[in-house]
């Protein structure tokens, strides 16, 4: 598994009704929808109301590099130019990928 940790960061409450619109379109649900994703969820730090996290996981690199090359990458660029918003993006590997770490999670 693959976690992409994206946080959208906008002006006057720009990132929200970005997250907002991106659902109310039904993009979220097209995304959640494609093949190999996991999760795509958006969640509001209690401390920036200029920020949005957005924790989007697939099953592996071919699945990103699908929704990638897919239309919808256009039409998210295209929100995020109308919000107005900048990004910082962090990657992880699922734990369940390296068993030396793994040992150390209670299930």
């Amino acid at each position: 598994m693959i976690t992409l940790n994206l946080r959208y960061i906008g002006k006057g409450g720009a990132a929200c009704k970005f997250a907002e619109e991106m659902t109310t379109s039904g993009t979220v649900a097209a995304i959640r929808a494609e093949a190999g994703n996991l999760r795509y969820e958006y969640y509001k730090p209690l401390d920036n109301p200029e920020t949005i996290l957005l924790i989007d996981s697939w099953t592996d690199q071919a699945a990103i590099d699908v929704h990638h090359a897919s239309p919808m990458m256009a039409t998210i660029a295209a929100l995020r130019e109308k919000y107005d918003l900048h990004m910082t993006v962090e990657r992880f590997i699922g734990i369940e990928d390296n068993e030396e770490d793994g040992r150390y999670i209670r299930k």
